[in-house]
C-alpha cells in the first residue's frame, strides 16, 4: 500500500504505471496491490496514508477497530474527525467531520488513532438516525466496548451541541440483547410506535425449555421472530418449523418479520396490534 506521488517521486513508478490493473485505487493518490483481498480494513489503512497527523477515525470505523466489526461492511465510508481549524477535505469513501477532540476521548492501536468507545457511541448517536445507531450502539454494550450506564450519563450531559436529543433518545432505546442489527431495528420500530417487546425471551413449557424467540410480549404469549435469509437453508427450515410447534402447542403466536416489512412497517405494525388484542381479549375472558 503506497501514496502514488511517493512512488512516482522515487522513480519506482510512473504515472502511466499506477494505472496498471496490478494496482487498485482506494482513495484518490492512495493505492494497494491489486492481489490484496478488498475489504473495509484495507481502506483504513489506506486512509491513515491519506489523512494528516491530526486525523483520528471515529464513528463506525473507530467502532471497527475497537473489535466491533459488524457495524460495517466493505463499502462503508471511513470515517475520520479533525479539529475544526483543519482544512482536510472529504473524498469519495472518505467522510470527515470537524469537531473538538480531547485527550481523554482518544485511544491508540499501532499506528492508528481512534475515539474511545465512549465517544465513538456518543459521535454515532449524535448524528446517525434512531433506526442505523440504536443497532450500533447495541453492538457496542453488548461488546463491553462501552457500558450502558457511563453511556446513558454522556447523553444526559450533552447541552447545546447538535444532536443532543436525538443522542438520548437513541441511547434510551439501547437493549445488548439483540443478536443482530435487523433484530434491533425491528425492536425500536415496535418501541418508536408504543409497542416495546422484550428481546430474547425465553419460552418454557410445563416439560422445560420450548424456544428462545427475538422478541416478545410474554404476558400475551406473543412472539416476533426475524426471519433472515439463512432461515430458507432446508436443514434450517426443518429446525424452524419443529420449534414453532413447540412454541404453538404451548400457546403462543408466532409473528415472523422480513426485510421488506422493515422497509415498509405499517402493515406489520397493523398486524401486530391486532394479535396483541385478541391475545388481551383471550386474556380477561373477553
Amino acid at each position: 500500500m503506497f501514496r502514488g506521488r511517493d512512488v512516482v517521486a522515487d522513480g519506482v513508478l510512473t504515472r502511466d504505471e499506477l494505472r496498471s490493473s496490478a494496482w487498485r485505487r482506494l482513495f484518490h493518490g492512495v493505492y494497494a496491490d491489486a492481489r490484496l483481498p478488498e475489504s473495509f480494513g484495507l481502506r483504513v489503512r489506506g486512509a491513515r496514508l491519506l489523512a494528516p497527523s491530526c486525523a483520528v477515525f471515529c464513528g463506525r470505523t473507530a467502532a471497527y477497530l475497537h473489535g466491533v466489526t459488524g457495524v460495517v461492511d466493505a463499502d462503508s465510508p471511513v470515517e475520520l474527525v479533525v479539529p475544526t481549524s483543519s482544512r482536510a477535505a472529504a473524498a469519495a469513501g472518505l467522510v470527515v467531520r470537524r469537531a473538538a477532540i480531547e485527550p481523554s476521548d482518544l485511544t491508540q492501536s499501532g499506528p492508528f488513532r481512534f475515539t474511545t468507545g465512549l465517544r465513538t457511541a456518543v459521535d454515532i448517536a449524535r448524528v446517525e438516525p434512531l433506526l442505523d445507531a440504536v443497532p450500533a450502539l447495541d453492538a457496542l454494550v453488548a461488546a463491553r466496548v462501552v457500558g450502558l450506564v457511563p453511556l446513558a450519563g454522556a447523553a444526559a450531559g450533552l447541552h447545546g451541541v447538535r444532536g443532543a436529543h436525538r443522542c438520548r433518545r437513541a441511547v434510551s432505546l439501547v437493549d445488548p440483547r439483540a443478536e443482530s442489527p435487523q433484530e434491533s431495528r425491528l425492536r425500536v420500530v415496535l418501541a418508536l410506535a408504543g409497542l416495546p417487546a422484550v428481546p430474547q425471551h425465553v419460552v418454557r413449557d410445563a416439560d422445560g425449555f420450548v424456544a428462545r424467540v427475538d422478541l416478545a410480549f410474554p404476558e400475551l404469549r406473543i412472539a416476533i421472530e426475524y426471519d433472515g435469509a439463512w432461515h430458507g437453508a432446508p436443514a434450517q427450515l426443518r429446525r424452524d418449523r419443529r420449534r414453532l410447534n413447540r412454541l404453538v402447542a404451548a400457546g403462543w403466536t408466532v409473528l415472523h418479520v422480513t426485510a421488506a416489512d422493515l422497509q415498509r412497517p405499517e402493515g406489520l405494525l397493523a398486524q401486530l396490534r391486532s394479535l396483541v388484542v385478541a391475545a388481551e381479549r383471550r386474556r380477561i375472558g373477553g
